[in-house]
């Protein structure tokens, strides 16, 4: 709520600077909308486009709709920081975590340790394909038309929208001063100057200032001035009046060739595709090499990997309470799933509950003294929790499976699970309770289990263990 409360006063007071300045997808549509090459660079990047009222209405009240509804899954399709956190954490991150690998290689070449190599995975594919196609849709309506995400589709710049129209400061026409030479125009990344009518679309401006800094006769200004009406009908060009010295005196096509200030950013296209053709290729061969590097390191045989169980309850991560309070408070940021540091969380695949976290072991298992995804939940999802809760909060138990013990299937002694158990939940029994010097099986106290995964990630059995977590619907304490 404080989040909410400060972010409709600051909307009131300063318009839709949030949209500009704060908010990561608006930022990142900047940087999208930079990368589009321009044939000729006198001609500006935008121009004046009316409001999408048909789409952007529409797509708020199906939005509040689902939000109420609790289908998460629809409403993290839509939030734009989720959105974010899904290229950040999808596509973004593989490709530093791969530069990374690259660096450590380097650096084991020269028997240094400043870089250490990280496993690359993907822990979704159906967020992986979200993730893109949120990309690829962000790239094409950046390049086209700048902020038109932001004002047709983004739900919270709808909502803001409403709000800016009443905002304190605003941008708004010098008449007298302007000259109609289009140059704010052509640089509002929102589309919402009309410099024909002198006229600012306050619902769709998120104040980024390009107008301001393009105008060369101070025709625009950000202040709390009551705003004029704009004319019905455009000035005429003041090229012969009386009051304009001849220094200021300018023709249409004059003012037309006037240059832009330059917003190409760094280098041209060229250097830019040659700078990431580089890249790539730098991030490729360090892949291979580390794969290569993989293979016959210590001349070990190859570990078949884990595949995740079918488990009829979904694992929440302790603090979430319950799968149903994960889903109705969860926004699919990804966050959690970024900081997990024992590779515990992934995205769901699950119709209801796409994107949002859910826990498997076949990388890792729940620490008991890890409580880094309480911590970073921005949504009251994962509510923060210490240590000692989270070794009394049971998450599941676990199950033993006959078929895949290393006990039965290879006659051989094990106990790898009752050895890693942190609350001894797991003991060691005779699989025939009459020869005890036989072979010993694991039997799980379900009440002591806390579901951490522990005997789970560290069964020998392959490809599936032999124990395994059941989730449970509702959390509860041991």
């Amino acid at each position: 709520m404080g989040v909410i409360i400060a972010l409709v006063a600051l909307t009131l007071l300063f318009g839709r600077i949030y949209c500009s300045v704060i908010c990561p997808l608006g930022i990142l549509q900047d940087g999208l909308a930079r990368l589009r090459p321009r044939k000729n660079k006198k001609v500006g990047r935008y121009s004046y486009s009316p409001e999408v009222r048909w789409l952007r209405y529409p797509v708020l009240a199906v939005f509040i709709i689902a939000l109420v509804a609790g289908f998460g899954s629809f409403v993290a399709l839509l939030a734009p920081y989720s959105s974010f956190g899904r290229i950040v954490v999808n596509l973004l991150r593989p490709l530093y975590e791969w530069g990374n690998n690259g660096l450590a290689t380097i650096a084991e070449h020269y028997d240094s340790y400043a870089f250490y190599s990280t496993e690359v995975w993907m822990r979704s594919l159906p967020t992986f394909i979200i993730a893109a196609a949120t990309l690829v849709v962000l790239a094409a309506l950046a390049w086209v038309g700048g902020r038109t995400y932001c004002n047709t589709i983004c739900p919270v710049g709808t909502f803001l929208s409403f709000l800016s129209r009443f905002s304190l400061l605003k941008i708004h026409f010098d008449e007298e001063k302007c000259r109609n030479c289009s140059a704010c125009n052509k640089s509002c990344k929102a589309s919402c100057i009309d410099f024909k009518t002198h006229s600012v679309d306050y619902s769709r401006c998120v104040v980024c200032g390009n107008c301001i800094e393009s105008c060369k006769f101070g025709a625009l200004k950000y202040d709390y001035s009551r705003l004029r009406r704009p004319s019905p009908q455009p000035l005429p060009c003041r090229e012969g009046s009386s009051h304009l010295s001849s220094a200021e005196e300018k023709t249409p096509s004059q003012m037309d060739s006037t240059p832009l200030p330059a917003r190409e950013g760094l280098g041209g296209g060229s250097s830019r595709r040659a700078f990431m053709q580089s890249s790539l290729l730098f991030a490729a061969t360090a892949a291979l090499a580390q794969e290569a590097k993989l293979k016959v390191d210590g001349g070990l045989a190859d570990i078949e990997d884990k595949v995740a169980p079918e488990r009829k309850t979904p694992l929440t991560p302790p603090g979430s309470l319950s799968a149903k309070n994960l889903a109705q408070h969860c926004t699919g940021c990804q966050l959690c799933v970024a900081q997990c540091p024992n590779q515990v969380l992934r995205p769901s695949t699950g119709l209801m509950t796409l994107m949002q976290p859910e826990m498997s072991y076949e990388r890792g298992f729940c620490r008991p003294e890890c409580t880094r995804c309480s911590e970073v939940c921005p949504a009251g999802a994962i509510r923060p929790i210490t240590p000692e809760e989270k070794t009394s909060i049971q998450i599941g138990h676990a199950v033993w499976v006959k078929k895949n013990c290393v006990v039965i299937t290879d006659q051989v002694e094990c106990g790898n699970c009752a050895r890693h158990c942190p609350t001894g939940a797991i003991q060691m029994v005779p699989l025939d309770p009459e020869d005890e010097a036989g072979a010993y099986v694991p039997a799980v106290n379900e009440a002591k289990c806390i579901g951490c995964g522990a005997c789970e990630n560290l069964c020998p059995a392959r490809p599936f263990s032999a124990i395994y977590v059941e989730g449970h619907e509702v959390h509860k304490e041991v």
